[in-house]
């Protein structure tokens, strides 16, 4: 996979995919500029070597075409002050007016199209829609790995019109390289922390790991599957029951692969899914019938610490429990001060996207670990092995 850091892009237009599905308040204002600043390296590189650029990017699910809430104009301002450019806007991505932008794009400027995804074709993989996108650029660049794991016209099918012309951004380039790192060449013990909701979600992610990692620790609402299989008592507590049986699979496949299975022995109680609910401490296979567990216990995080204290190599997808509610983010704290201090001791962490990244930003973490995913769906398919239609692409 060439990646742009092979090429001098003077004199080119370069045609990026970016991932600025950015979270928008009511006033429109970006509440978390992560996707932006990832992206930005990319793009600065290409207009400090003399070349210009055009941006294309998805904004939310907007389900009838052209919606003003879905308008990528909303982050223009925002954009020029993180490239320090005046960015230009197209009210559409193709068309006469994008056409002409574009055209008349000179060195060092920036064009931002307008939501791919106001045209159906766009998630459909459309070979024409893809067709008129790549008139756009003479040089295609995916810098987009939180949808690479998507065959749309603008991850995979457009990069079919630059045969020899298409490259991996910095940001895509990185999410591949520190994801093989975990993958292929973890320093030992390699430990993968696994949390949120449902066991469903991860299934395949997990199965793939129990044949890389030494330790698997399971949290978040998914081990009550696990503790519910075993027997226990887990209350109201969320919980999958035609999925008991795979967990006990689970749990004998790690035993037979040596991997191992660390699950929650506490939680923190509630009377209800509520942050000011009134809670206590307590075994979390012996939770009353009219009762709920939302978070892992003392006893718990103390045991995770452990384990992740002992790591070298340290994959985390997924939080302990619902982290969003002050009272209830204890023991998914607990994990990341866990992490912080085996990367400041020196093991490489990974965090796996999504709610795992939403968790550190929130403990102020997001820099004292080794790389945070921009990618989570994109992250756990290559995770899982499989390929991603995004990257092949660039392959092809």
């Amino acid at each position: 996979m060439k990646t742009i850091d092979d090429v001098n892009f003077s004199g080119k237009k370069a045609l990026i995919r970016v991932d600025f599905n950015v979270p928008l308040d009511e006033n429109f204002n970006i509440t978390d500029d992560n996707r932006i600043q990832g992206a930005a390296p990319t793009i600065k590189k290409i207009l400090s070597d003399g070349g210009s650029v055009v941006l294309m990017s998805h904004l939310g699910r907007p389900k009838d075409g052209p919606t003003d809430k879905y308008s990528l104009k909303h982050i223009v301002s925002h954009l020029s002050s993180v490239l320090g450019v005046d960015v230009q806007f197209a009210n559409d991505c193709i068309g006469e007016e994008a056409a002409e932008k574009s055209a008349n794009l000179k060195a060092g400027e920036v064009l931002l199209l307008e939501n791919l995804r106001f045209y159906k074709e766009e998630e459909k993989g459309d070979k024409d829609f893809a067709e008129k996108l790549a008139k756009l650029g003479d040089v295609y660049v995916n810098d987009a790995f939180g949808t690479a794991h998507r065959a749309h016209a603008s991850t995979a099918i457009v990069a079919e019109f630059f045969p020899g012309n298409k490259f991996a951004g910095q940001l895509l380039a990185a999410e591949i390289n520190n994801a093989e790192k975990v993958l292929n060449k973890p320093n030992r013990p390699f430990t993968a922390i696994m949390g949120g909701a449902k066991v469903s979600d991860k299934i395949q992610l997990i199965e793939a790991l129990l044949d890389k990692v030494d330790n698997l620790i399971i949290g978040g609402g998914m081990a009550y599957t696990f503790i519910k299989a075993r027997g226990g008592e887990i209350g109201k507590s969320l919980v999958e029951n035609d999925k008991l049986d795979l967990a006990n699979e689970l749990v004998k496949k790690a035993d037979e692969k040596g991997v191992n299975l660390v699950l929650p022995t506490d939680a923190q109680i509630a009377d209800k899914f509520a942050e000011d609910s009134p809670t206590y401490d307590g075994p979390n296979d012996a939770i009353p019938a009219d009762k709920e567990g939302l978070d892992i216990g003392p006893e718990s995080s103390a045991h995770f610490a452990e384990v992740i204290g002992a790591s070298n190599t340290l994959l985390w997808n997924g939080p302990m429990g619902v982290f969003e509610f002050d009272t209830f983010a204890k023991g998914t704290k607990a994990v990341a001060d866990a992490v912080v201090a085996a990367t400041e001791r020196g093991a490489f962490s990974l965090i796996g996207g999504g709610d795992s990244a939403a968790a550190v930003s929130k403990f102020g973490m997001t820099e004292h670990v080794s790389y945070v995913s921009t990618g989570g769906g994109a992250l756990l398919e290559y995770m899982e092995g499989k390929a991603l239609p995004g990257v092949q692409a660039l392959n092809d």
